[in-house]
């Protein structure tokens, strides 16, 4: 299932009053998304397959930053981004999967690249019910799960954190070191969030955040697992990384 940009603006804006806490990052959300949504209907109408076509984009981004955006956002940009060639080598590092030092690297890499990309696989045929543990059009990692009814139980499926393609995974699995050990996996859950969790792995202290559409039909996995800010500042208080980082850097 894939959820409109429309749909992930409004379901941010709906949350921003239910979790005050995370109010700033999804306000935040809302106006790179609306940036994105401009992004990816351009590339709709006219398909393009050289992600250098997105530099002209950055001009509008550095400006939402600056308005909008955390001040280190707005200090990387203007440190770091001043030329094309730093834009273009920033958008080549994160499709080609390389590491990234900081997440203001990586967001000024992926806020771009994540229309584009959707748009690619929007035309395309991805491998859904592949079992890997990465993304079977990008190769880049999930951001979250996604749980749905079937039978007496839920299935799961992981959610691409760069095209949004989501594929079918096994429940009791960790998706980052594939250990199957139950015991070594906990899930956790917040009071007054029961449908978003946390899918730990004690065997290689990573988490992935899953999102339960049999117990909140309404959510937008991208967007409700970014409000989930409690959740991850939980888990990594309690000595766990997150498999991948969101949009926002959580």
């Amino acid at each position: 299932m894939s959820w409109s940009w429309e749909s992930r603006i409004a379901r941010a804006i709906d949350l921003t009053n239910q979790f005050p806490e995370s109010a700033a990052l999804l306000k935040f959300y809302q106006h790179v998304a609306q940036w994105q949504k401009t992004i990816f209907e351009e590339l709709q109408a006219h398909p393009e397959t050289d992600m250098t076509a997105l530099i002209p984009y950055y001009p509008a981004l550095f400006q939402l930053v600056n308005r909008h955006g955390p001040l280190v956002l707005a200090a990387y940009a203007r440190e770091q981004l001043s030329t094309m060639a730093a834009q273009a080598s920033g958008l080549r590092d994160l499709w080609e999967g390389a590491h990234f030092e900081s997440e203001p690297a990586k967001f000024f890499a992926r806020a771009p690249l994540q229309p584009f990309a959707e748009s690619l696989a929007s035309r395309g045929n991805p491998g859904t019910e592949a079992a890997g543990s990465t993304c079977p059009f990008c190769n880049a990692r999930p951001v979250a799960g996604v749980l749905r009814g079937e039978g007496d139980g839920a299935k799961r499926s992981l959610l691409c954190s760069l095209c949004a393609t989501e594929w079918q995974y096994r429940r009791v699995v960790c998706p980052n070191c594939g250990n199957e050990d139950k015991d070594q996996l906990p899930v956790y859950l917040a009071t007054g969030l029961d449908y978003v969790r946390v899918d730990a792995c004690d065997l290689c202290k990573t988490y992935i955040k899953s999102v339960d559409l049999t117990k909140n039909g309404h959510a937008v996995p991208l967007v409700d697992e970014m409000a989930a800010l409690p959740l991850a500042l939980w888990a990594e208080d309690s000595g766990y990384a997150k498999l991948e980082t969101n949009l926002v850097g959580m």
